[in-house]
């Protein structure tokens, strides 16, 4: 695990293996950024004409290393592009980008010490988050392949910042904090099906909350048959894993406002008897993404002691064809009492969650936000990189949106159009959960709010497209589970106990 912190020692004295600085692009190649000056007097000029020869542009993610020659106690420089300057500086999530690629580049390093343009402590914060992302990998299952493979850089050290700056200490703290649960988060979605069944995550929200400082309580299939919850368990009905409910239980003494969150937990995504086609099933251990983002978020909220009071719903199923399983046509009676006619058994998130904001509910939230790998349709709507936004409410969808944005966790508001809900009404029961094929992801989100209760501010997120990233890392974004929503869900919180929501 990577660990980061602060320094005031001059760039040129620090004792580590690498001392990072940046480059911006500029008229004629590039430009060294603010934090180098001292490397640069060290190198007397050389510096600029070594990179000019290496045809350095200072492109966002470039990479040089160049070795120090005795000029600084570290051996080598790295040099990292960090693209356009702009007149009022680098925004945090460009700052989160540089951390990443840094970290990527520092692989194998025991200490860098890094001397940056990081102006105040919310540029500190993003550059050690984007650290702190950008450093992870998931080696579990590595046995025979992990050779050669080098570990994540050991310690970063920031420096030009004085060690009592206690803005600045609290920044890295958050930093470490929020990263630490969002590769919980990436470590659940990874993860093999085989070895995370609802139980098995259960059981690792549980530990979770003995360490972070918050409650957990579980009910199983008993509990669940007992209490009614027809929506979790006609998904889990086909499956030899037992389907779970977890309630997570985070308090503050001076909070009045309360929050609910509720994650999508479907630990392996068959379809059903609605069996996926050939090719969709490899990546479907990812479509407890929603779950693994409340608990990263609800772990985060504990750990930093935020002023708000947050409930975590986990609604954890496993939807397997047999002979036990739900059939299209059958009809579930939710929790509440509302029955819902199955025509597609590959729309099984939004039949779990329903029972899981149903519950919420029962508690009085003033907001609550349900968070779910749920349709491919929203996919096609925003593409693999962002997540969409539903609300009853406007001003809290905005609101949400806003949060998402400062956090660096690209989203969009979308609508819910009301003529689509007569799409799902349904001949023999209170509603179907198939509805027009166009709008298919809006659909969704109609059947989830026909389960919000009244007086309740409620925004559903559709992360189906960033929660799982089949490409090659980049910035502090990592192929495979990316944790996204951890930190929006955060920034909500945050934004709550700040009165800016």
């Amino acid at each position: 695990m990577t660990t980061l912190s602060i320094g005031s020692t001059a760039a040129l004295s620090l004792r580590a293996d690498v001392l990072v600085i940046g480059t911006v692009k500029g008229e004629d190649g590039a430009v060294l950024a603010a934090g180098a000056e001292s490397v640069a007097a060290a190198f007397d000029g050389r510096l600029t004409d070594t990179l000019s020869a290496l045809d350095a542009t200072g492109a966002e993610g470039e990479l040089h290393r160049v070795p120090t020659f005795g000029a600084a106690k570290a051996p080598l420089v790295l040099v990292v592009g960090l693209g356009e300057q702009p007149a009022d500086g680098f925004t945090h999530d460009a700052l989160r980008r540089a951390g990443g690629n840094v970290a990527r580049a520092l692989a194998g390093v025991k200490k860098a010490g890094v001397a940056l343009p990081l102006a105040g402590a919310e540029a500190i914060g993003a550059f050690g988050e984007g650290v702190l992302l950008g450093a992870y990998s998931f080696e579990t299952y590595r046995e025979k392949s992990r050779e050669g493979r080098k570990d994540a850089v050991k310690d970063v050290v920031l420096l030009g910042v004085k060690g009592r700056d206690k803005a600045a200490k609290a920044a890295v703290e958050r930093a470490a904090i929020t990263a630490q649960s969002v590769n919980q988060a990436r470590d659940l979605v990874n993860t093999p099906p085989n070895d995370l069944n609802p139980k098995d995550f259960a059981a690792i929200a549980v530990d979770t909350g003995k360490n972070a400082g918050f409650k957990v309580e579980v009910l199983d299939d008993k509990a669940l048959a007992k209490g009614g919850f027809g929506g979790i368990l006609g998904v889990g009905q086909g499956s030899a894993s037992k389907p779970r409910l977890v309630r997570l239980g985070y308090t503050h003494p001076k909070a009045k406002r309360t929050i609910a969150l509720v994650g999508k937990g479907i630990t392996y995504d068959s379809g059903g008897i609605s069996l996926k086609p050939a090719g969709a099933n490899e990546t479907m251990k990812m479509d407890m993404g929603g779950a693994a983002a409340v608990l990263g978020a609800v772990a985060a909220v504990a750990r930093l002691g935020l002023e708000v009071n947050v409930t975590g719903w986990l609604a954890l199923a496993e939807n397997m064809p047999s002979g036990t399983a739900t059939r299209p046509g059958d009809v579930l009676r939710m929790y509440g009492g509302r029955t819902v006619e199955v025509l597609n058994t590959d729309a099984e998130g939004r039949l779990v969650l329903a029972d899981a904001i149903t519950r919420a509910c029962e508690e009085s939230p003033q907001m609550l936000i349900d968070v779910a790998t749920l349709t491919g349709a929203m996919m096609v709507a925003l593409g693999n990189d962002m997540y969409g936004i539903m609300s009853n409410d406007d001003t809290f969808r905005g609101a949400v949106h806003d949060a998402a944005t400062r956090a660096g966790e690209p989203a969009w508001p979308m609508p819910l159009p009301t003529e689509l809900r007569k799409s799902m009404d349904s001949p023999i029961a209170d509603i179907k959960n198939m509805g027009s094929r166009m709008g298919g992801g809006l659909v969704a989100g109609l059947f989830l709010q026909e389960f919000v209760a009244e007086g309740v501010s409620w925004a559903h997120l559709d992360i189906a497209g960033p929660a799982f990233h089949e490409g090659e890392a980049g910035g502090y974004r990592p192929k495979g589970g990316t944790g996204v929503a951890v930190r929006s869900l955060l920034q909500v919180a945050q934004d709550i106990a700040d009165n800016r929501i």
